[in-house]
């Protein structure tokens, strides 16, 4: 039995787009280019749940955030993610309709996770992990162990794709194949017994 584990941004997903965090920022008045440096910056502590969301977003605001600051900004922080890779997605599709074993595993925080699981192309993968939900993050070992107990799978059982060379490389050295994302195209060419489109 093969284990087929999909990342999420970037892979299922399109990259968060810059008009997305601009909008976000103007949204609590603040200057886009230092908002998502503060973004990027506290990020990794979200999605292994060591921030809340109120101190996650005063960390990338410097200051105290509003709790409807941070509700807006989790909602708006939801829907940047949410735009499919229409091939990918399609992708995804045709795995899951030949029967194939399919799981998520991604770096998101637990308000993230839960946006996305109401997504139809997210909903229909049956084992899904979130970092958040895990307090771990990738590429950590640890949390590439905790899948493949999740899974009840030997790791040699796991194939990983995700865009990020170092969540590719953590992959590869808890025992898994790791398959670097660059189109939807290629990762088609990449997965054995998979049709060709």
């Amino acid at each position: 039995m093969t284990w087929i584990v999909f990342d999420y941004g970037g892979v299922l997903s399109l990259p968060q787009p810059e008009s997305d965090a601009d909008a976000m920022a103007r949204a609590v008045g603040a200057e886009p280019e230092q908002f998502k440096r503060g973004y990027w910056e506290h990020r990794l502590e979200f999605d292994r749940a060591s921030l809340t969301p109120h101190a996650y977003w005063s960390a990338v605001l410097g200051r105290p955030a509003a709790q409807k600051e941070v509700a807006r900004l989790v909602a708006m922080d939801v829907a940047s993610w949410a735009y499919p890779n229409r091939g990918t997605v399609t992708l995804l599709g045709e795995l899951l309709e030949l029967g194939c074993d399919v799981a998520l595993l991604s770096n998101a925080p637990v308000c993230v996770g839960d946006g996305l699981d109401e997504l139809p192309w997210i909903a229909a993968i049956g084992h899904r992990f979130y970092s958040g939900r895990m307090g771990l993050v990738k590429p950590d070992r640890e949390i590439y162990e905790e899948l493949a107990r999740g899974l009840g799978a030997d790791p040699a059982e796991i194939v990983f794709i995700d865009d990020r060379q170092e969540n590719v490389e953590g992959a590869e050295r808890a025992g898994m194949t790791g398959v670097q994302f660059t189109d939807a195209a290629a990762l088609r060419t990449a997965l054995p017994g998979v049709p060709r489109a």
